[in-house]
């Protein structure tokens, strides 16, 4: 008989359950999870990482991407001290105090998870870990079944990475037969590239060019082509161009009018019902009240930015919704952040924490928070009122 009986949750509950957003440490480049850099040896693997590490130390944008500023754990295990440091020499004049290096570590199973927990604890602002390379960090395998060795050993730093939610960087590479599919191109068997949650190849047109291609694929970004040229003078690779240059979306409709009912009650109580009919007074739009709460959960990030937090629970009788207006000024704000727990809602470990991660903080607790917590205050000039789809924060959307 078995013990551990499946956790489920039906269609409709996650559907309109808030859940932790997905945590990037470079903003639609680098999530939290697993991920792999591959590329030809001595192609300049290691600045790029370098760059990155110091980036995300230090807070600044790499390229035009904005970062989760936090520690950062780069495991140089094929350099020595000396030259990490004749590196930081060539790269920087200020290194960032977040940004910590080591050369020797253990293997995968035997210690390298306890000595990375160990390192979680002292430093729980932690965003991002690099492993150079990640053959460091593997036994000799005497597994028949190559593929089971690589999923197992990759799953193994997957479940730290989702378990904390941090981003694991692991620089790998390429093998020596070209593909018309660079991912096809990474070293090892399909267990590594398809355990990961984002691949990266770094690939030279040339070898003795400096011009390079950052091929990225993965679960939770958009397939993209960034094109690179290292910088022999500076040691960084430098942003040419990105194959992504779609315009922003606009935003939608229903949270401009949710917008326009918050800047006007400043804090709701009530069932979707009631919501959406709070909607219909103010903004003369009919909405769903199961469309309605989607809406809300799919696009909470944009609504903390407009200052909008919320909360679900259910009562006895029924499922009720709790949300704040918070901005400067405000009269009847109280200044207080809600946070609430979501009862009886199984969740994997790398799920418990705030909707919204404050930058460079680790929120791997115990309890999974729905937090509209962190916003964005959005300010507004006296006596003006914005129209609907105007990007500014409206006050009436008729």
């Amino acid at each position: 008989m078995l013990q551990n009986k499946l956790i489920t949750m039906d269609a409709g509950t996650l559907l309109t359950t808030p859940l932790p957003q997905t945590r990037f440490i470079a903003s639609e480049l680098i999530p939290q999870g697993l991920h792999i850099l591959a590329g030809a040896p001595k192609i300049g693997k290691s600045w790029l990482a370098l760059q990155i590490c110091l980036r995300v130390a230090s807070g600044e944008t790499l390229w035009s991407f904005p970062v989760t500023c936090g520690t950062v754990l780069y495991l140089c295990l094929e350099d020595s001290f000396s030259r990490i440091q004749n590196r930081l020499f060539d790269i920087t004049d200020d290194a960032p105090d977040k940004l910590r290096f080591a050369t020797m570590s253990a293997v995968i199973g035997e210690g390298l998870e306890n000595q990375v927990e160990d390192f979680l604890k002292s430093y729980p602002d932690t965003v991002l870990i690099v492993i150079d390379t990640l053959q460091r960090v593997r036994k000799a395998s005497t597994d028949a079944n190559p593929y089971a060795s690589d999923y197992r050993d990759i799953g193994i730093l997957k479940q730290l990475a989702d378990k904390h939610r941090i981003a694991i960087l692991l620089i790998h590479h390429l093998r020596k037969m070209n593909d018309d599919d660079p991912m096809n191109m990474i070293s090892g068997t399909t267990g590594i590239s398809g355990a990961t949650d984002s691949n990266f190849v770094l690939k030279k047109d040339k070898r003795s060019g400096n011009a390079a291609t950052r091929y990225c694929v993965g679960r939770d970004i958009e397939y993209r082509e960034l094109q690179l040229e290292f910088d022999k003078a500076a040691h960084i690779w430098n942003l040419l161009s990105d194959s992504i240059t779609d315009e922003p979306q606009p935003t939608d409709e229903i949270i401009i009018h949710l917008t326009a009912v918050m800047v006007s009650l400043l804090s709701f109580t009530g069932t979707a019902t009631e919501l959406a009919d709070e909607i219909e007074k103010t903004c003369g739009a009919v909405i769903l009240p199961n469309v309605l709460i989607k809406k809300m959960i799919r696009n909470q990030t944009e609504l903390t930015g407009r200052g909008i937090t919320f909360e679900m629970k259910r009562t006895h009788d029924r499922k009720e919704i709790s949300m704040r207006y918070e901005c400067d000024g405000c009269v009847g704000n109280d200044g207080i952040r809600d946070t609430a727990s979501v009862s009886n809602l199984p969740t994997q470990d790398g799920e418990k924490s705030g909707l919204s991660p404050k930058p460079g903080v680790n929120h791997g607790d115990d309890s999974m928070q729905v937090k509209g917590a962190w916003p964005v205050v959005v300010p507004r000039a006296e006596n003006t009122a914005p129209q609907c789809g105007s990007g500014m924060v409206p006050f009436r959307c008729r």
